[in-house]
């Protein structure tokens, strides 16, 4: 008995027809939609501040004008977390639009994850588990909403309902995370964002199809995608996207901690990867909060620099503001002067180069008129050549995400059943002590014990190297978790496995990535996937929404990292 789960939505603002494609393309049971990342809860708080029936997001309900008729005819149910901040409100659009089209399509939603926010915090969210919409499904439900569940959430929550797992059918729910994991991101499980793109046909990633998990009873599944559809899945594309935003051995969720560790993949066919021998143990007692909350004003200037003395004349300019602002000077002033230039260029904007300032204030004049003014008053008066990419405005409010984390039984997890009975969801019975527990406003980690350090290869035998850059050999991923960054770093045989898991240390990334220095850096094995899971703590500042880096999100770190050379056993290229 195969459960087909389907993903059309890894973010909010991905591919419009990907409904369409997903519920025309192929067979399916269950189609889900992941609409939540931790930027877009502050956008749909923000919508909310200005009106209290916002606060879900609004392409679903688009989607849905046709999803809705296919979904019915197909007799497949659909399952997403647009509920964001109000799913009780996107049931209720659901329902008026069904009426509208004339189906009998039975909505239902799950509430309860969006707690009494502090003052200052938009809003504070616990991430549930999957059995509010497993009540859901098992009371008739056509279509689930959610506010804040966890990514795996999606495909747990139809897993159980449709399998009949208990709660402490650890293994079993431990695989539907992992699957739920590699589902969650659509086409990045697909060729999406993918770092051996050039070793295939350039047509193959034009338009990636989005993902299926063909789920089994025992928690195993086969990750494949719609006949006919682009992309590719094998086990490096499996791989990539299970390193994505995690970090150890131990994954833990609400539904379960799943063993990273105990992970096989085997490519099974064209397109079709196997995941099997997943262990799980049990959930811990306390659910993550997400804490939004505006940061403060911040705004920027990129000024270009173009041709000769570009090092005096990044230093003439930034005097000039440094001088401006001695006044009114902004709490947080950073400058980053990006070599884009090249000598003797063809182009002009080849020619030159690109000086970044971003302020930062609690308030928003330190950042307006104060900054705008100082650069524009400079048109005429600093060095050759000056001009900016766009006129500085008034600044903008930025967010902030945090993380806190509190005792599942004080979270009221409800599933609104499509006839309006709310069923209380229960907590798991059974769960590790101790753990810490802190209140939303006051964040402070939660450790899940990793197990033993697994041993390492043998090394390979000495010989002669060659400089290369790492993605010669190894492919990579990276991703953003509030102001932490991880980078998955895989490899594709067991030969060079051998070399990775010796030469690509905490010590040789702090080389190869000079950001990181002064930061906590963690190395987590995971041979199985012949890879390495890089934390680096901080690097973000107060995650996505600050802004504090060039890459906010970390998406582009561990390509960085591939293109650092380092010496490598000539046997290996």
């Amino acid at each position: 008995m195969v459960l087909r789960i389907g993903n059309a939505s890894g973010f909010y603002g991905d591919r419009f027809d990907a409904v369409r494609e997903m519920l025309t393309g192929g067979e399916l049971d269950v189609l889900t939609g992941d609409y939540l990342a931790e930027l877009t809860m502050l956008i749909l708080g923000r919508d909310q501040l200005k009106d209290p029936a916002a606060g879900y997001a609004k392409t679903f309900l688009r989607q849905m004008e046709e999803g809705l008729g296919l979904a019915h005819e197909r007799g497949v149910r659909v399952v997403a977390n647009a509920g964001g901040l109000n799913p009780a409100g996107l049931a209720d659009a659901l329902r008026g639009l069904a009426a509208k089209l004339g189906l009998p399509t039975r909505i239902a939603h799950v509430e309860g994850d969006r707690l009494p926010a502090v003052d200052g915090v938009l809003a504070a969210n616990a991430y549930l588990g999957g059995a509010g919409i497993a009540a859901c499904l098992a009371a008739g439900a056509d279509v689930v909403v959610t506010g804040r569940v966890t990514d795996a959430a999606l495909v747990t929550g139809p897993a159980q309902w449709h399998f009949g797992w208990g709660p402490e059918e650890y293994d079993r729910l431990a695989g539907a995370v992992v699957a739920g994991h590699v589902l969650e991101c659509g086409t990045q499980a697909t060729g999406g964002n993918y770092a051996f793109f050039r070793d295939h046909d350039p047509a193959v990633f034009r338009r990636p199809g989005f993902p299926v998990a063909e789920l089994h009873a025992d928690g195993s599944a086969v990750i494949t995608k719609h006949p006919g559809t682009g992309g590719l899945v094998d086990v490096g594309t499996v791989t990539a996207q299970l390193l994505y935003e995690t970090a150890g051995a131990r994954y833990p969720g609400p539904d379960v901690t799943a063993r990273l560790d105990t992970v096989r993949l085997t490519q099974v066919g064209p397109d079709r990867v196997r995941i099997d021998g997943v262990r799980g143990e049990a959930p811990p007692p306390t659910l993550k909060v997400g804490l939004s909350r505006l940061g403060g004003f911040r705004n920027e200037v990129v000024f270009v620099l173009t041709g000769l003395d570009i090092e005096a004349k990044a230093q003439l300019v930034r005097d000039q503001i440094e001088d401006a602002l001695a006044t009114a000077r902004p709490r947080e002033v950073r400058w980053e002067l990006a070599r884009t230039d090249r000598p003797d260029a063809s182009t002009e904007e080849t020619a030159s180069a690109l000086l970044r300032l971003v302020v930062r204030d609690p308030g928003p004049e330190a950042v307006g008129r104060a900054l705008t003014g100082a650069a524009i008053e400079l048109a005429l008066a600093s060095y050759p050549g000056f001009h900016v990419t766009a006129p500085p405005g008034r600044g903008a409010p930025y967010g902030v995400f945090e993380t806190a984390y509190v005792p599942a039984s004080e979270v009221p997890h409800t599933a609104v059943l499509p006839d309006g009975t709310r069923v209380p969801v229960p907590v798991p019975a059974h769960t590790p002590e101790p753990a810490p527990v802190s209140a939303p406003g006051l964040p402070a980690p939660v450790t899940t014990p990793e197990p033993p350090t697994p041993e390492l290869p043998d090394p390979l035998p000495e010989g002669p190297v060659r400089r290369v850059p790492l993605g010669r050999l190894a492919g990579a991923r990276s991703g953003d978790k509030g102001g932490d960054a991880n980078i998955g770093v895989w490899v594709r045989t067991d030969e060079e496995w051998r070399w990775l898991a010796h030469a690509l240390t905490v010590d040789k990334v702090r080389e190869l990535l000079p950001e990181t220095a002064g930061l906590a850096v963690t190395r987590h094995v995971l041979p199985r996937l012949r890879a390495l899971n890089f934390t680096v703590a901080g690097i973000l500042g107060e995650g996505v929404a600050s802004q504090a880096r060039f890459d906010p999100q970390a998406k582009a770190l561990g390509e960085w990292l591939r293109s650092r050379e380092l010496d490598v056993p000539e046997e290996l290229l």
